[in-house]
């Protein structure tokens, strides 16, 4: 089975057509479409379905391009170790990050990453924790830029790496002209804004901490928009302090409250990409990123 057709394969089921993995891949549709017929040939079985402009893959054809993705990031690794060899970094590494990292680390982790290695091509894609996870466990991405509450009691994922890049607090937020509480306690009976279940299982743990049960009217994950809810006077909200970092909006005030728990910033990254110079070129800038983040208050 030649292994240049896999790849082409795998280009059709990311495009999600023949044209379209055809534009990707430099050629025509009609040099993508032979490719995939003599595929089928060595596989002895239909690989694709083609559905009016788009095609999709059968389960054999979805089972090899699986294998081509593996393929792939088996081939990005080679370049990546003969760049090394060089003392060069070169190829593509890809990234998943929640969105407060997108807003106010990776940019800056990017910007270095450029003028240190600009050889190398980052792909970001925008994920949760529990997607970007995922995305490392199934192959789609290199890396995976997560977040946890330091009390939560999440298993270890076992067949990732974990590498701990810092921690920074969670504010409490209230309308301007009140003052931020010193304490969780101080907001019981007020009406509350949450945002992602993660987020919201944080508030509703340290709530109950702090004796009591969170009446939650309103839920949003857009940190935008959580402010301008408390700033209409429509409750009260936890937001990290990355978010408003990166924005914050006129009629709220905001402060660490004792007992919330500070957010922990990781990588999780499989065993064998460790290894590689792009990711750890790009593990290292992170690292720095997060650290200047954290050495100052938002």
């Amino acid at each position: 089975m030649d292994p240049r057709r896999l790849l082409v394969l795998l280009a059709v089921e990311e495009a999600g057509s023949l044209t379209g993995a055809a534009a990707r891949l430099g050629t025509t549709q009609q040099a993508v479409s032979q490719q995939v017929t003599r595929l089928e040939a060595e596989a002895g079985t239909a690989l694709l379905v083609r559905e009016g402009r788009g095609s999709s893959l059968t389960e054999a054809g979805r089972v090899l391009a699986a294998r081509a993705e593996e393929l792939a990031e088996v081939l990005r690794a080679a370049e990546e170790d003969l760049a090394a060899l060089s003392g060069l970094v070169r190829g593509e590494v890809s990234l998943a990050a929640f969105p407060t990292a997108s807003a106010v680390v990776v940019p800056r982790a990017l910007a270095a990453l450029a003028a240190r290695a600009p050889g190398l091509s980052v792909r970001l894609t925008e994920a949760e924790p529990p997607e970007a996870e995922a995305a490392v466990r199934e192959g789609r991405v290199s890396l995976a830029l997560v977040f946890r509450h330091a009390r939560d009691s999440e298993p270890v994922p076992g067949d990732l790496l974990r590498v701990p890049l810092g921690s920074h607090p969670v504010h409490a937020v209230v309308p301007a002209g009140e003052r931020p509480p010193a304490h969780l306690a101080d907001l019981a009976g007020r009406p509350w804004i949450a945002g992602c279940p993660r987020c919201r299982a944080h508030l509703v743990r340290c709530a109950a901490a702090a004796g009591f049960t969170p009446d939650v009217r309103l839920e949003t994950d857009d940190h935008v928009a959580v402010q301008h809810l408390v700033a209409a006077g429509l409750g009260v909200a936890l937001l990290p302090s990355w978010a408003l970092r990166a924005s914050t909006v006129p009629g709220v005030v905001h402060a660490p409250s004792a007992g919330l728990d500070a957010r922990v910033v990781e990588l999780l990254l499989r065993p064998e990409s460790q290894r590689v110079p792009a990711v750890q070129a790009l593990t290292a800038e992170l690292r720095r990123a997060v650290g200047e983040l954290d050495a100052v208050s938002p």
